[in-house]
């Protein structure tokens, strides 16, 4: 972000585990570190790394920083949830990871949610009268829980950020350090 700290002293946390879309969790945490924030890993269980899915195959690892049974909204400024198909399907049915969810919703947090990453959000009841994106196929879920979905890059409904896919990240990540920033 040429060089400008706008985020210093801000940490994120970046919730996933195995099967994330690679590049939407790496380009965003990228994008909000060179922005000057902390970017933090959460993953179930007691693991060092996680691994991505790239092009129809596992990616490489990414080093996980915190257990989600040891993680704490209230310790974080935002959540960043990247999709993948087997990432937030593992996370949905995980009763910790839709508390942790649920309470950043609930304290009013900045989340921004990417791909299959709003599958997450429906489970702990963040959509219900929200203004949201996602990739195509979560379009009739969204919507049965509530959410108004459009097909757009990026979409800003107060603290939520969502976009549709990979080629959405520059403007997504453009978007959620612009919320983080104001």
């Amino acid at each position: 972000m040429n060089g400008n700290k706008s985020l210093a002293g801000k940490k994120i946390a970046a919730l996933a585990t195995d099967g994330f879309e690679y590049a939407e969790l790496t380009e965003p945490k990228r994008m909000l570190e060179e922005a000057g924030a902390t970017v933090e890993v959460i993953a179930p269980g007691d693991v060092k790394q996680i691994k991505g899915w790239k092009d129809g195959d596992w990616a490489d690892a990414v080093k996980v920083d915190r257990s989600l049974e040891q993680a704490d909204a209230n310790d974080y400024e935002a959540l960043l949830l990247p999709g993948g198909v087997m990432n937030p399907d593992k996370l949905r049915g995980k009763a910790e990871a839709i508390s942790l969810v649920r309470a950043f919703g609930e304290a009013g947090k900045p989340i921004a949610a990417i791909c299959h990453g709003p599958w997450t959000l429906i489970n702990a009841g963040q959509v219900k009268g929200r203004t949201m994106t996602s990739w195509p196929t979560l379009q009739k879920d969204l919507e049965n829980a509530g959410a108004h979905w459009e097909d757009r890059e990026v979409v800003r409904d107060g603290n939520l950020i969502t976009s549709r896919k990979p080629d959405d990240i520059p403007a997504f990540g453009k978007a959620f350090i612009a919320l983080l920033a104001a």
